[in-house]
């Protein structure tokens, strides 16, 4: 029986199972049947994703190589393909990023560098060398311009207050920012039900001046640890209304799984990069 080999990432406890190229996944891979009950990528997600009948992850990455193309026209090395957990699928995931470079990293024997990823929301360079703590790496992505997009489908049923800060934003993918006096105290579970279109994070100002402190409910996989395009729209958001004041360019954004640094106009006024660990947690084969 034919097997495909996974490896376990996370960012921030937001965990990803990884699938690198040379495991025969370039030009379709294993799932290359159509019709009914034909097993899809996305139906492959769903399975293995799920955290009681599979190995469990928030979503499944793919990494391939680029055609002749592609590579000419981005620079890339790799390409990444997201699945969400529920099977849908994704432009870009900032801490999902990180895994995949480091499950490709590991699979070409590179401790540090830099590789260009092509991704549905455009290519991304990301720089990475080993982080302090064993089978850790950290790495820094430039995740493009955060730019404003239109309120998502189904906004008006959170019944947001008036006056109450909302920023709607695009880093590759939608997000939606809203500033509360304690993240803690919001049925965050039910108000992301409510716009299930888009990424719902929710900020509060601290504890530090530079910093905010962050949950996210994420489109396709619920409420996680940490979502690395959400904190880079939320520390957009957040100096914008002047709920942190950057330190050196930078805001830490304060996440259940963990911290991630955001920094602003780089390399130029609307972009920002991603700075955050991703950390090799195991592999497995599983049998197709």
């Amino acid at each position: 029986m034919a097997s495909l080999r996974l490896t376990k990432h996370h960012g921030l406890g937001n965990d990803f199972l990884v699938v690198v190229g040379e495991d025969g996944v370039n030009g379709g891979g294993p799932f290359e049947g159509a019709g009914p009950g034909a097993r899809t990528w996305a139906s492959f997600a769903g399975q293995v994703c799920h955290r009681r009948h599979g190995i469990g992850a928030d979503g499944l990455l793919v990494a391939t190589e680029p055609d002749d193309a592609e590579r000419a026209a981005t620079g890339a090395e790799v390409v990444m393909r997201l699945y969400n957990s529920d099977g849908s699928t994704a432009e870009m995931s900032g801490n999902g990023i990180r895994c995949l470079v480091q499950g490709w990293a590991r699979s070409h024997g590179q401790e540090q560098g830099a590789v260009v990823v092509a991704t549905a929301a455009g290519p991304r360079r990301v720089t990475f060398g080993p982080g302090a703590e064993p089978r850790t790496m950290v790495a820094s992505v430039d995740m493009g311009p955060v730019t404003p997009i239109e309120a998502p489908a189904g906004w008006q049923d959170v019944a947001a207050h008036e006056h109450r800060p909302v920023a709607h934003l695009s880093v590759g993918n939608p997000h939606t920012v809203v500033a509360v006096e304690d993240v803690a105290a919001v049925d965050l579970r039910t108000v992301g039900q409510r716009v299930p279109d888009v990424n719902l994070e929710i900020v509060a100002p601290g504890p530090e001046p530079s910093a905010i402190t962050m949950r996210v409910h994420e489109r396709g996989a619920g409420v996680t640890e940490a979502c690395g395009t959400g904190a880079c729209a939320a520390a957009v958001a957040a100096a914008s209304w002047g709920l942190a004041e950057p330190a050196a360019g930078e805001i830490t954004v304060h996440m259940d799984g963990g911290d991630a640094r955001v920094r602003l106009d780089d390399p130029e006024p609307g972009r920002v990069t991603l700075i955050g660990p991703a950390t090799f947690v195991g592999a497995v084969e599983v049998e197709l």
